[in-house]
Formats: structure tokens, C-alpha cells, sequence
């Protein structure tokens, strides 16, 4: 079976013990063989197995309930496992849809080409991470224009606004940087490794931000205001992982959010600004209205 197929078997395990319902491993089977993707109990407990020695997805046994879970407590945040799982289904999706006919491409209605730009490095890079291998490549300035090479110790896949970034300590700088794929040419995966530093947490340093930028910025309370008619579609798409709603105010929801409100998160706000207005910090609030102030000068 392919490593796709193992995949999407892991995303309808996922998706059935995210329900709450505790399945049996009589219903998961009977749940994979609906849907096409027909397992063993042997194979399906090996799966189990690996969503957690490998996704650190902690699936364990309720004997009161007589079926299956997901401990969120003993597990980590599953959120980028997920995120894997919808890429891999929805290529999925694609690759049957253009098998059965070419006219499928009349059906989709793609963002701009520019977003794929850089994918294809994608798998190499993947693999000098895993073996701490440095890479080397050009890469071109949005502001400058200029390409420059870089020697890079690479730590990190991050995906934003369907654009993928390589992040990792430049070599000889001891400077921690992010790179867009799309920006990216002659890339090379060296011999030459590098011993990780563990006490780097790339990751964990952007899930208190929206997009990129997380130096400068200090995690902080940000409370905002929403109309109701903007309610569902920020519950469907929250601004942040750490947005919550905690009460109701004159008529308004408001939500909290814990987070680095750096550049991109005012963006995300200014978005939605006729349905949204942020309440506190105060420094927020003055921030947001002396860029809505320049804003309208422009008209």
C-alpha cells in the first residue's frame, strides 16, 4: 500500500476519534472499509502504533466507554498532524479527480501560480532536516532585488498563506532566518551536518504568532470586539490558535487572544476591520486607529 494511502488511513482514524464517540475497533474497521480504505485489526493497531510513536498522538483504550480516544492531555498539540493529513487527502482528492477526467481542471478555480513557486524543494529539504544536513542556495530579496547566497542549518518547514518557508541559523552568523521557498534557486543539500540546538524551539516560538515574525514582541492579552455576523466565520476561522469568546458586551462578542501581536496579526484584524475593533492593549488601539487614520488619507 502507498505511503498516501497510509496516510489518508490515519486522517478517517483521526477525523472518527475526534467525534468523541469512542469507537470500537469493530466500528473503525467497518468506518475504513466504507470509505474504500478496508484494514486487518493487526493493521489498524499498527497504525495506532505509529500515529503515536512517530506523531506523539496519544490513542488509548476506554474500558467504561468500551471504544477509543484520543488523551489530548498526554499528547502534543496535534494541529500541524492535522494540517499533514488535509494536504495529503486533498491531493488525494486531485490526483482521482484528474484521473477520471482532464476536464477537471475547468471545475477548480486556483489562487495565483506564484503560491506553488518553490514546492519542489520542498522533499529535499524535508530531508536535510531530518539528517542535520546544512544546505546552500541563492536567494532573492523582495526588497532589494538582489539574490545572495546562504549556507543554511536548517530547522524548520513553515507553511503561511499557502506559501512554504525554509527556517534555520545561517551559517557563520549565528542568526536565526526564515527564507521563501519562492525565492529560492540552486539549492544544494550538503555533506557537512550540524549537531542541533536543542534549546532553539523554532516552532514553539511561532505558535504565539500570526505569520512570521516573532522577535520584538512580548505575548500579550489582546481583547476584540465582533459583530455578530461575523461570529461563525471567526469560529470556523479563528484569528489565532489562542482565541477563545468570553462573553457578550453591548450587543458584541468579544474574544481573547494570547499572542505576539506583530505585523501580520494587525493585517488579519484590518481584514475584517467593518465587523471587528479591538478593545485592549491600549497600545493596540492606538496603533490600529493611527493606521486606519493613514489609510483613509489615501482616498
Amino acid at each position: 500500500m502507498s505511503a498516501q494511502a497510509i496516510i489518508r488511513r490515519y486522517k478517517r482514524i483521526i477525523d472518527l476519534l475526534e467525534t468523541g464517540q469512542f469507537p470500537s475497533m469493530e466500528k473503525i474497521m467497518e468506518y475504513n472499509e466504507r470509505i474504500g480504505l478496508k484494514a486487518s485489526k493487526r493493521t489498524l493497531e499498527r497504525d495506532f502504533e505509529a500515529i503515536r510513536n512517530e506523531f506523539d498522538v496519544e490513542i488509548e483504550y476506554n474500558q467504561s466507554k468500551r471504544g477509543y480516544f484520543i488523551n489530548k492531555e498526554k499528547s502534543l498539540p496535534i494541529d500541524s498532524f492535522l494540517r499533514l493529513l488535509e494536504l495529503v487527502e486533498t491531493a488525494h482528492v486531485f490526483q482521482e479527480s484528474l484521473q477520471e477526467s482532464k476536464e477537471t481542471l475547468n471545475y477548480i478555480d486556483f489562487e495565483h501560480e506564484g503560491n506553488v513557486s518553490g514546492i519542489e524543494f520542498l522533499q529535499d529539504i524535508l530531508v536535510a532536516i531530518r539528517n542535520h544536513q546544512r544546505i546552500r542556495f541563492k536567494h532573492e530579496s523582495y526588497q532589494s532585488g538582489k539574490s545572495k547566497r546562504y549556507q543554511l542549518k536548517p530547522y524548520l518547514i513553515k507553511e503561511y498563506q499557502g506559501r512554504w518557508y525554509v527556517v534555520g541559523v545561517v551559517a557563520g552568523m549565528h542568526e536565526i532566518r526564515t527564507f521563501g521557498l519562492d525565492r529560492i534557486s540552486e539549492l544544494e543539500i550538503l555533506t557537512k551536518t550540524f549537531v542541533p540546538d536543542a534549546d532553539l524551539n523554532l516552532k514553539e516560538r511561532f505558535n504565539d504568532v500570526v505569520g512570521l515574525v516573532y522577535t520584538g514582541i512580548e505575548v500579550e492579552k489582546v481583547v476584540i470586539a465582533v459583530q455578530k455576523s461575523q461570529v461563525p466565520y471567526l469560529k470556523s476561522a479563528p484569528l489565532h490558535s489562542s482565541q477563545k469568546f468570553i462573553k457578550v458586551e453591548d450587543g458584541k462578542d468579544l474574544i481573547e487572544l494570547r499572542l505576539k501581536p506583530n505585523y501580520e496579526f494587525v493585517q488579519r484584524v484590518f481584514m475584517q476591520m467593518d465587523t471587528v475593533r479591538v478593545i485592549e492593549p491600549e497600545w493596540l488601539v492606538k496603533e490600529v486607529k493611527e493606521r486606519a487614520g493613514r489609510m483613509l488619507e489615501g482616498y
